[in-house]
């Protein structure tokens, strides 16, 4: 039974729920095709193996990274004529005190590049920067319930142009994304995702969408990663771990293994420039090198393509085409295009590669594994070495032969081998969106990062960000100035929204380019939105196997209240939403020439960092609840308020041994 329009499948799923004589599988045949119809395509023919078909007319090639691609920038165009309305509505709502914003959107509608540029940034952190940054998501989404009301941000994600995510923040940007740009709230209600109360070791729950018991899960994730091998591609930890990762964040059977990342861009919301443009990121490291914020390549996975901005190869290639033997940034000869590789579960597993340690686990007596699977793990291990079971291998190496004298690190490697994108300690997503091709004028940013031993942010991953834009590795970036750590906690910065580089007037510089010359760019302002306790202590440690759902809501509560300000009622933050109007504007008055209201001047006095600095050694961050705290009925708000020091290094240490 197929059905092939959604009224079709309404009308199906109508007559069998009033029909008593129909069977539980026609019921379940007609709900899953309803779904399907919401979510991305899975359009990889052969599953997760990943397959050869004829090339385009046009095959595909490698590009410099010296401008957008074609499809993106003409993607662009559309989608910030398409923010109009919605950023149009957010401001107006806003009400900044003696200005007209609707009427300023009015008066520049015709000149789109005008009006502000908005992305957004997820943080890394494993489950807690994905169930955070679902918080903070929802209160900027305006499908959520009451996030329209005073004192709310919904409308800011219509109004972006950009998204990116990173590791666990990339997790939750993968699963809105592949299950069609669907809510937050959808994916806490469906009880076929976001389950986090069984480990990623049981596999899913049984009942619904998903069937398999333990045993038949781990069956279902070797033959995929097999058939993958079988034809012909070397497969790594990650394989394995984004297959895993899948059954909980891709709302399909059997986590969804012929979902790919390039398949977003075949979405009706995507082809319409509806929704921000997603970016996935991950890092470029060599076997047994380590990596740090001045040395690494930072690689991106966007709908259109996949590549780095970086001098250290400067180029991009085709994402559906991930996979194919390519030589010189060409096909070569009498080779057919393959398309599948960019798995959606492989993608968001390369950019959490430091959770494959969790694969490892494979070997506890106690699980219901395989034995063929512990012996394919083992056999992965011994080819690797403990010490690069981070490593996501992508072979053949699209950039292998191209451009030798500019991409020095790929060149002659027949591998592209990727790793978590937080391992060289840039923990935001700033490097795709402070790329100057993009134009961005504000980047809201969402820290999850576990900094302290407690657990919480301190600003690390900005300041890295800065320090790279410095570097010629930085190739003319331009990232707002920063204190460090230990003045961000003695200054409260980490507690609450802190705006970086307000005046543009006094930015004139930024990291030599690619040709050695260095010319002033204007970066974006970026709005800091760090992760802190407001209904409960959201510093769930990043090794978590497993997350009750009346934690998992409280800390998405949680993620929305630190979003909102607890809905602008905090004394002395009742202007945050009109701040952060001023915020979003604060470029484009720049560009406009138009005058900055008194109202929006006081927002910067309040938010922006004035550039004090106390670097004194701060003690121990600990901080304690805002409001009053949800009542949690669980253990696991009880190891959560104590993870600080203990559950911390008990995970780390247990995962460290492993890996030893």
């Amino acid at each position: 039974m197929k059905f092939t329009t959604c009224a079709a499948a309404l009308s199906s799923v109508a007559g069998i729920a009033q029909a008593s004589a129909v069977s539980q599988e026609a019921h379940h045949e007609a709900l899953n095709a309803l779904v399907n119809l919401r979510r991305a395509l899975p359009n990889s023919p052969e599953g997760y193996t990943p397959s050869d078909v004829d090339c385009p007319s046009t095959p595909p090639s490698v590009r410099l990274a010296d401008s957008l691609s074609q499809n993106e920038a003409e993607w662009v165009q559309r989608r910030r004529s398409n923010t109009i309305e919605p950023m149009r509505e957010f401001l107006s709502r806003m009400n900044i005190t003696d200005f007209d914003a609707g009427q300023y959107i009015d008066n520049n509608r015709d000149n789109a590049s005008a009006l502000p540029n908005i992305g957004i940034a997820f943080s890394g952190g494993g489950w807690r920067a994905l169930i955070n940054g679902a918080g903070v998501l929802s209160a900027f989404d305006s499908r959520t319930d009451n996030s329209t009301n005073t004192g709310q941000l919904g409308g800011l994600l219509q109004s972006s142009t950009y998204i990116a995510g990173l590791s666990g923040g990339n997790w939750l940007v993968g699963s809105i994304y592949v299950n069609n740009f669907t809510t937050v709230t959808a994916l806490r209600n469906d009880p076929t995702v976001w389950e986090f109360g069984n480990s990623i070791l049981e596999g899913p729950p049984t009942g619904g969408i998903q069937i398999l018991n333990t045993a038949e899960y781990y069956s279902n994730l070797l033959d995929q990663v097999e058939g993958k091998r079988d034809a012909g591609y070397d497969a790594s930890l990650t394989d394995y771990w984004g297959r895993a990762l899948s059954y909980q964040l891709v709302n399909a059977s059997n986590g969804g293994p012929a979902y790919t990342w390039s398949s977003i861009a075949l979405t009706e919301g995507f082809q319409n420039a509806d929704q921000p443009f997603p970016i996935s990121i991950a890092d470029a490291r060599a076997p047994d090198q380590t990596i740090i914020s001045l040395n690494s390549s930072v690689f991106e996975f966007n709908p259109f393509e996949m590549g780095t901005w970086d001098p250290t190869t400067f180029g991009f290639m085709p994402t559906q085409y991930l996979g194919t033997n390519m030589t010189n940034g060409s096909v070569a000869d009498n080779v057919r295009c393959t398309v599948g590789f960019d798995n959606a579960g492989f993608v968001m597993g390369t950019s959490s590669s430091l959770f494959n340690t969790l694969i490892l686990q494979l070997n506890d007596s106690s699980l219901d594994i395989p034995d063929a699977l512990r012996t394919a793990v083992g056999s992965l291990l011994s080819g690797i070495g403990s010490n690069n079971n981070d490593i996501a291998d992508y072979e053949p190496n699209p950039f292998y032969g191209w451009n030798p004298t500019g991409n020095s690190y790929n060149a002659d490697n027949r591998s592209l081998t990727l790793v978590d994108g937080g391992l060289d300690n840039q923990n935001i997503p700033f490097n795709p969106l402070i790329q100057p091709a993009r134009e961005l004028d504000v980047i809201f940013a969402n820290d999850n990062s576990a900094d302290t031993p407690t657990n919480w942010p301190n600003g690390s991953s900005l300041v890295q960000t800065y320090m790279r834009s410095m570097e010629p590795i930085g190739n003319g970036t331009a990232f707002p100035s920063v204190p460090d750590t230990q003045t961000f906690i003695n200054l409260g910065l980490n507690t609450r929204p802190t705006f970086f580089g307000c005046d543009a007037s006094n930015i004139t510089s930024s990291s030599p380019s690619l040709d050695g010359s260095s010319n002033a760019v204007i970066p974006p302002l970026i709005v800091y939105i760090p992760n802190y306790p407001y209904v409960t202590y959201s510093n769930q440690p990043t090794v978590t196997l497993s997350t009750n759902d009346t934690y998992r809501d409280a800390m998405i509560a949680n993620g929305y209240e630190v979003a909102t300000m607890a809905n602008a009622t905090l004394p002395g933050y009742e202007n945050w939403p009109m701040c952060v109007a001023c915020a979003v504007l604060s470029r484009s008055f720049d560009r406009t020439g138009t005058e900055v209201p008194q109202a929006c001047q006081d927002c910067f006095t309040q938010y922006c960092w004035d550039g004090t600095v106390n670097s004194s050694d701060p003690g121990t961050y600990d901080p304690q609840p805002r409001l009053e705290e949800i009542n949690i009925q669980s253990g696991a708000m009880a190891s959560a308020r104590f993870s600080g020091v203990v559950v911390a290094l008990v995970a780390f240490g247990t995962a460290l041994a492993l890996m030893l």
